[in-house]
């Protein structure tokens, strides 16, 4: 008789920091090899599914698959964003899970936490740009936004610029920066890390390394704010008014054709026709493969919008699970013990 248990590891987000997973460098080695195995056709990456529950909130949920040919493991990524779960009810806006599959037999080796790998992804992206795009000599990062993914991009982008000293934030409510500040600081206590009193402009201006994270849709980062040589790193949607890209001498995306039809300013540039294909310098695997050259001159001003790939969130998980699993972290579960109509008891638990 064949053994037909089928198993799986589950692995809460406390396992994955346990077992060491929230290492940028980690994320930025997966994000840089799956970038480029997309480029070479290794990667089945199928449009996602979107279900809108609230037009005005954009509270949502998305389901995002991609399939690693020569590693052989599908996954999906799960995520849940709800913009006013913070003001509302005092609780994170964006939750995920993910769940990675074997394409042998197709059957599940992981069901993950994923909202630590979604915000990993995210800073992994704006390290590897600014490895390329940012001054190396730069000291001084700028954010307006104090949340979950501003905290992750000061972490990532320490990591790609060792340089970086100062970091100022701003954000709606002096709470939220005191907040920022009390939890950053013992990660990175070399680093001086100051509030800017909810005052944006004192936040960015001068900065090497400007970071926009927020939920608005208003342009409130303005172009006399960023400085020549700036990287500037826009993770939201609409942030920004269009004189930052419209001054800026490079314009970057992780994947152009993507961005143009989403909700980000450059999308809103393209479509008020502010902004055309030739005014996108680069797609970031066209920098990271060599075929262009990133940051020539340091008064550079270069723009990176990251729309987000979930394959890339795909390939981090699958980075996570080896080391998670390495580190004897998670726990099994077991999806069946037999096949249906195996089980001896089947009359007993049949409902006709």
């Amino acid at each position: 008789m064949p053994n037909h248990e089928i198993h799986c590891q589950y692995f809460a987000q406390e396992d994955l920091l346990g077992a060491g997973c929230l290492d940028v460098r980690m994320a930025m080695e997966a994000a840089e090899k799956a970038i480029l195995a997309y480029r070479a056709g290794d990667v089945i990456f199928p449009d996602k599914i979107v279900q809108i529950f609230n037009d005005d909130t954009q509270e949502r949920i998305n389901c995002l698959p991609a399939t690693f040919r020569k590693e052989k493991i599908c996954g999906v990524k799960w995520v849940s964003v709800f913009p006013p779960n913070p003001v509302r009810y005092g609780v994170q806006n964006l939750s995920a899970v993910i769940i990675l599959s074997e394409i042998e037999h197709g059957f599940p080796i992981a069901f993950m936490e994923g909202t630590l790998c979604s915000n990993m992804r995210v800073g992994a992206m704006g390290a590897l740009a600014a490895r390329h795009l940012a001054r190396q000599d730069a000291e001084t990062i700028g954010f307006i936004g104090a949340g979950e993914q501003a905290k992750m991009h000061l972490i990532a982008m320490k990591t790609a610029l060792p340089s970086l000293r100062h970091c100022r934030v701003a954000a709606k409510e002096h709470s939220e920066e005191e907040q920022f500040i009390r939890e950053m600081s013992p990660i990175l206590p070399e680093m001086d890390i100051r509030g800017s009193g909810t005052n944006l402009q004192d936040a960015v201006q001068d900065a090497d390394v400007i970071v926009t994270a927020t939920s608005a849709q208003a342009p409130l980062l303005k172009a006399a704010w960023v400085r020549p040589g700036a990287f500037y790193s826009h993770i939201g949607g609409w942030e920004d008014e269009y004189a930052v890209a419209g001054s800026s001498d490079k314009i970057v995306c992780d994947d152009w054709e993507t961005v143009k039809h989403r909700a980000q300013t450059l999308s809103r540039m393209y479509k008020d026709g502010e902004l055309t294909d030739d005014g996108v310098y680069a797609n970031l695997v066209e920098i990271i493969a060599g075929d262009k050259p990133g940051r020539e001159s340091p008064d550079e001003r270069i723009y990176f919008n990251a729309v987000g790939l979930a394959y890339v969130d795909v390939a981090i998980a699958v980075a996570m699970y080896n080391r998670a699993k390495e580190a004897g972290m998670g726990q099994d579960l077991k999806i069946q013990h037999e096949m249906i109509f195996e089980h001896a008891h089947l009359k007993d638990w049949v409902r006709l």
